[in-house]
C-alpha cells in the first residue's frame, strides 16, 4: 500500500515559499503528498489538495468549520505522517489527529518562532504558551528553528516525543549566491540605480512587527551624511501606505523605493551594499538568510531570529529595538569602511552554510526516516542524492 504524508499550514503560499523541496523527496520515494490549507495555489509534488478555511487569528469562528473539516480528512484517509506548520495550522492538525495517533500516525509539528519569548506581550504567554505546551503531548516530534525556541520547549518540559532544533528551512544557495563587481554596476544599471549608490534593503510584509516605519527614521536621520542611500523595501501589506505617506514627512521619498511583492528577489539582492531588518520578532527569518547567501553585511534590529544568523560586529550588528541612532551609526561604519564592509560579506558567507538548503536537508531527512519503516536502501540513496 503506498504511504502518505499530509502537510498542513494555515495558508496554501507557506508550501510553496519554504517546502517544495521535501514534498519532491516524498514523491520521489513514492509517497502520496497532500495538503491541507486556505487557499487555492496549484502546488507541485501534490496528489491532493484540501482548502481548509483556517484564520490566522485564533479567535475567529472559521477555525471551527477549518477543525471539522481537517479531522474528516484526517480520520478517513490512513495518513503515515502529519507534518503541520504555523501556529493555527500547527493547533488544528494535532487536535484532529488526536484518534489517528493510536493507530500509528506519526505527527511532526514545526514551530517556525514561538509568539512567547523573551520581551513578547504577556498576552501572547497567557494564550499561546498553554495552548502548545497542551498540545506538545500529542507530538511526535517537535522541530523548532531557533536555539532559544528549542531551549524553552526543553527547559518547560513540554511533552512531545522528541524535541530537536533545526535550521529553518532552508536558503537555496545556488539560486542565491554573490555576483562580480562589474555584474553587480550592470545589474544596478538595468534596475535604474548608479554604481555609487549606497543600497539598502529589507523584504517584509508592512505590518506592526515588520516595523519598517522604524528604517524610514533612521533613513531621515543620515540623509544628509549618505545622500547617495536608496532604501529599497519590497512587500506589501495593510501599513504599505502609511510608510509612504512618512517618506514624505521626512523628506525622504527620493531616497525609498517601495518595490511591492517581488518574485526576482534573487536579482536584486546581489547589488545590494546592506540588508537591514527591523522586525520586532522573527522565529529564523528568510528574508537575512537570503542576503547573506548574496554576501551582505546585516544590520538588524536585535531578537531571537536574527540573533540566530548575525554575529555582532561579525557578519553585521544586533541593534535594541528603539536605538534609531545606533542602528545609523553601524550603517554609517560599514558606509565610510568598504574593508569592513568585504570582511562582514565575508563572514556572511561563511555563517550561512550552516542554514543551506542542502544542510537543512539532511537534517529534516534525518527525522523523517525515523519514521518512514523499512525503506533504509531507498530512503539513504535520496538522502545522499539531496546533501
Amino acid at each position: 500500500m503506498e504511504k502518505k504524508i499530509l502537510f498542513c499550514a494555515t495558508v496554501d503560499y507557506h508550501f510553496k515559499a519554504f517546502h517544495l523541496p521535501y514534498m519532491r523527496w516524498f514523491k520521489e520515494q513514492g509517497w502520496e503528498v497532500e495538503v491541507a490549507a486556505s487557499g487555492e495555489m496549484e502546488l507541485p509534488y501534490t496528489d491532493r489538495k484540501y482548502n481548509i478555511p483556517i484564520q490566522r487569528s485564533p479567535f475567529r469562528r472559521e477555525n471551527i468549520v477549518a477543525y471539522k473539516m481537517l479531522k474528516k480528512i484526517v480520520d478517513n484517509y490512513d495518513y503515515d505522517i502529519i507534518h503541520c506548520h504555523t501556529p493555527l495550522g500547527g493547533v488544528l492538525a494535532r487536535l484532529a489527529a488526536r484518534g489517528q495517533r493510536k493507530n500509528g500516525t506519526k505527527v511532526i509539528y514545526t514551530a517556525h518562532g514561538f509568539h512567547f519569548c523573551k520581551g513578547a506581550p504577556l498576552a501572547n504567554w497567557m494564550i499561546y504558551y498553554p495552548i502548545e505546551r497542551f498540545l506538545s503531548k500529542y507530538t511526535d516530534t517537535l522541530i523548532t528553528i531557533n536555539q532559544e525556541d528549542y531551549q524553552l520547549a526543553t527547559k518547560h518540559r513540554f511533552h512531545a516525543g522528541v524535541i530537536e532544533h533545526v535550521h529553518g528551512v532552508g536558503v537555496d544557495t545556488d539560486r542565491f549566491k554573490p555576483i562580480t563587481e562589474k555584474e553587480k554596476i550592470e545589474s544596478r544599471k538595468s534596475f535604474g540605480y548608479g554604481a555609487d549608490d549606497f543600497l539598502l534593503f529589507y523584504a517584509a510584509e508592512f505590518n506592526k512587527n515588520k516595523n519598517q516605519e522604524f528604517l524610514l527614521h533612521v533613513l531621515a536621520s543620515i540623509k544628509e551624511k549618505v545622500p547617495s542611500a536608496r532604501l529599497l523595501l519590497a512587500g506589501e501589506g495593510t501599513l504599505l501606505e502609511k510608510c509612504r505617506q512618512l517618506a514624505r514627512e521626512l523628506g525622504i521619498e527620493h531616497m525609498v523605493d517601495f518595490l511591492g511583492f517581488r518574485k526576482d528577489i534573487d536579482a536584486i539582492l546581489p547589488m545590494c551594499d546592506v540588508a537591514v531588518a527591523s522586525s520586532l520578532r522573527e522565529g529564523l527569518p528568510v528574508n537575512i538568510m537570503e542576503a547573506m547567501a548574496c554576501g551582505l553585511p546585516v544590520v538588524a534590529v536585535d531578537n531571537r531570529g536574527h540573533r540566530e544568523l548575525v554575529r555582532n560586529g561579525e557578519n553585521g550588528y544586533l541593534i535594541q529595538r528603539a536605538d534609531r541612532t545606533h542602528f545609523a551609526d553601524c550603517i554609517l561604519k560599514l558606509f565610510h569602511s568598504p574593508e569592513l564592509q568585504q570582511g562582514q560579506q565575508e563572514k556572511s558567507l561563511e555563517i550561512i552554510h550552516l542554514f543551506s538548503v542542502h544542510r537543512v536537508s539532511k537534517e529534516l531527512f534525518s527525522t523523517y526516516s525515523s519514521y518512514m519503516g523499512d525503506e533504509s536502501e531507498t530512503k539513504n540513496k535520496y538522502h545522499r542524492a539531496y546533501i
